[in-house]
C-alpha cells in the first residue's frame, strides 16, 4: 500500500469517530473543548492501537495463511466498505438522533471501541500486504484525532448534517482500496 491509500484508508476508518463526535458536537454546549478533545484523544487512540493489535494476531497465523494474503485482504477492504454503505442506506439506529452521547470514561472507552473495530481488520490487511504498521497505525490515529476534533466544531455549527453520505463515501473508498488490493 502507498501513503496515498493509507492516507484514504485513515480518512475512511476516521468516519465513524467523526460522526460521534459530530453528535456530541451538536448536544454539548458546556466544557465544548474539554468534550471534543476527550472524544478525539480517546478515538484517536484507539484508531491508533487497532490495527497494531491486528497486525500482532496476524502475524500469529501469518506463515498458515501467507499463500491466500492478497485475496483476503482484498475480502477484508470489500466486506468492510459494503458493510459502511449498506449501514449508512439502510441501518436506522445509526442516524445523529440515536448515537450515544456521553463524556464519561466508561462511554469514552465504549465509543472508542466500537469506532475502531474496523481499523483491527486494517491491521490485520496491513500483516498481508507487509505495510510498515506502526507509521500507518500513528497516520490512521492522528487523522481520527483531527476528524473528530473537525466534526465536534461543525457538530456546534450545524443542527443536522446527512453523516450518511460521509459513510456511504468512507465504504466506497474502502471498496476501491480493495479492488485496488486485489490487482
Amino acid at each position: 500500500m502507498e501513503k496515498a491509500d493509507i492516507t484514504l484508508l485513515a480518512l475512511a476508518l476516521s468516519v465513524d469517530a467523526g460522526a460521534v463526535s459530530f453528535s456530541h458536537g451538536l448536544v454539548f454546549v458546556q466544557n465544548r473543548f474539554k468534550s471534543s478533545f476527550l472524544i478525539a484523544f480517546f478515538t484517536g487512540f484507539f484508531q491508533f492501537i487497532m490495527p497494531v493489535l491486528g497486525f500482532i494476531f496476524a502475524g500469529l497465523i501469518y506463515e498458515y495463511i501467507k499463500p491466500l494474503s492478497t485475496i483476503i485482504a482484498f475480502l477484508i477492504f470489500l466486506v468492510l466498505g459494503l458493510k459502511f454503505i449498506y449501514d449508512a442506506l439502510f441501518s436506522n439506529d445509526c442516524t445523529n438522533e440515536n448515537r450515544l452521547c456521553c463524556i464519561s470514561l466508561n462511554c469514552l472507552f465504549m465509543l472508542a471501541i466500537a469506532t475502531s473495530i474496523d481499523a483491527l481488520a486494517a491491521g490485520v490487511n496491513f500483516r498481508f500486504l507487509n505495510v510498515e504498521v506502526f507509521s500507518a497505525s500513528v497516520l490512521i490515529g492522528l487523522t481520527t484525532f483531527f476528524v473528530s476534533v473537525l466534526c465536534f466544531a461543525l457538530g456546534q455549527i450545524f443542527k443536522k448534517f446527512p453523516s450518511k453520505y460521509l459513510e456511504v463515501l468512507a465504504g466506497v473508498l474502502l471498496v476501491v482500496l480493495a479492488i485496488k488490493t486485489f490487482f
